[in-house]
């Protein structure tokens, strides 16, 4: 693992983009890699303009504006255009995952298309609204986008199992392991054959410790029959009930409506089901804050092609060594202290104002009256932020497990995990350690030698 504030660059298997029709068609298929770029500086309000890039790509590209299958200068002319406008947006955009993946899926068209870098562009248009009878509005799907009557016709129900994180930041693995964490920056929750999730950490208060989920995005990759490669993305103050293109759905396959957004609650709540893999995501903004869950089968879960570079999958590893808090510590170390003490005693100093220890019990009570990690974690925010809204958040999160944990007898955690040094996880290994992994080396061989 590379030491705070470096620059860490994780790959792994995606296809890019599923935007347009017509002569983007042929080309909008897999490639090989697609970079997360996990960067430790704040993002919370960046200006970054992908999104619209993005936009004007789709429009000028699909419906009745397609350029034709023999019309490569019309395409070439929008890539331009497409890279263009990344061009202009890129110093705003250092570390966005949708902007990393649109510029190299523009240079692999261009490649594809042998469209040179100089020539003319072409001006965005209007995007149209899909006629009757789209695939927006079908509502039959192939049996093999439907995973419990796919993948398991002649067997027993799918294992599933749980991952969310909430607040500052708080994580729930699939494995149930309750870490609190301070991973500032971009960071990969989720990274399998099937789809990939990252989001962003950024400082509650300047030059403040306590971070909080300021920017989410999802990549849900090309699958068969079923679905394009979409990307959604949220941020503060931004929770869109749509794909990055504008659509609701997985595009324009025969099983499209197996992948679906529905607004639960405009701005505040957004549910994600992507019935070809069994998954449901559910992604909230609670204040200024984003919190992520998600229900996914075993299977899903353990679809991970390389092993070896799941070092820094949050959800299924659970967080690095050196970005663990304890804070079951800091909570028995605030109790009779005072507010007043708290920086000397928390390994993540308070915010400014923050409510005296009696207050955020109190507060917290009302909406856990169940003395577990959440309502542990629902203290540990208020008195490290001085930010109520935390109090849902760690509510919120609770209502996400109820709904969306298999195990009813797991709602409620008591003991939170931190992993000892050289001691994995039961039943998953640590990110991989080079010293450890040299120690292990060199002492396999000493027989050798000696």
């Amino acid at each position: 693992l590379q030491p705070p504030g470096e620059r860490l660059v994780v790959t792994g298997r995606a296809g890019w983009m599923g935007m347009g029709r017509g002569a983007g068609r042929s080309a909008l298929g897999f490639w090989p890699t697609l970079a997360f770029l996990l960067c430790s500086f704040p993002a919370a309000t960046s200006p970054c303009k992908i999104l619209k890039c993005n936009s004007e790509f789709w429009s000028a590209t699909s419906g009745s504006h397609a350029p034709a299958s023999d019309d490569t200068p019309e395409f070439c002319a929008a890539l331009r255009s497409y890279a263009l406008c990344t061009r202009r947006t890129a110093r705003t955009c250092r570390g966005d995952l949708a902007y990393h993946s649109a510029v190299h899926g523009i240079e692999d068209l261009m490649s594809q298309h042998n469209c040179s870098k100089d020539g003319p562009t072409s001006q965005p248009r209007l995007r149209t609204l899909p006629p009757a009878g789209d695939s927006q509005e079908r509502s039959d799907s192939p049996e093999i986008c439907h995973y419990e009557k796919s993948f398991h016709k002649h067997s027993a129900a799918p294992n599933y199992t749980h991952c969310g994180l909430f607040g500052d930041p708080h994580l729930r693995t699939f494995t149930d392991r309750f870490q609190t964490c301070k991973v500032q920056g971009a960071w990969p929750l989720i990274d399998n054959n099937y789809l990939n999730v990252q989001v962003t950490n950024t400082p509650v208060l300047p030059g403040s410790a306590a971070t909080a989920t300021s920017k989410l995005t999802i990549i849900f990759k090309n699958f068969q029959e079923c679905v394009d490669q979409k990307v959604y993305q949220a941020e503060m103050d931004e929770l869109p009930a749509a794909f990055v293109d504008g659509s609701k759905n997985g595009g324009d396959k025969h099983g499209a409506n197996s992948l679906k957004i529905t607004e639960k609650v405009s701005g505040q709540h957004v549910e994600i089901q992507a019935k070809y893999i069994g998954t449901t995501i559910v992604v909230r903004q609670v204040g200024r804050y984003l919190t992520f869950a998600v229900r996914m089968p075993e299977e899903v879960v353990n679809a991970v092609e390389d092993w070896d570079s799941q070092g820094l999958y949050l959800c299924l590893r659970g967080c690095p060594l050196n970005q663990q808090i304890d804070f079951q510590a800091f909570h028995t170390n605030t109790e009779g202290t005072g507010a007043h003490r708290l920086a000397a005693a928390s390994p993540a100093p308070t915010a400014p104002e923050t409510f005296p220890y009696e207050t955020a019990v109190a507060k917290c009570k009302e909406k856990l009256p169940v003395e577990d990690l959440y309502y542990q974690a629902c203290v540990f925010d208020l008195l490290t932020t001085g930010d109520v809204n935390f109090t849902l958040a760690a509510y919120y999160a609770l209502e996400d497990v109820k709904m969306l944990h298999s195990n009813k007898d797991k709602l409620h955690l008591y003991e939170r995990t931190r992993d000892l040094p050289g001691r994995a996880a039961a039943g998953l290994p640590l990110a991989p350690q080079p010293l450890l992994g040299a120690l292990i080396l060199l002492l396999a061989l000493l027989p050798v030698f000696c």
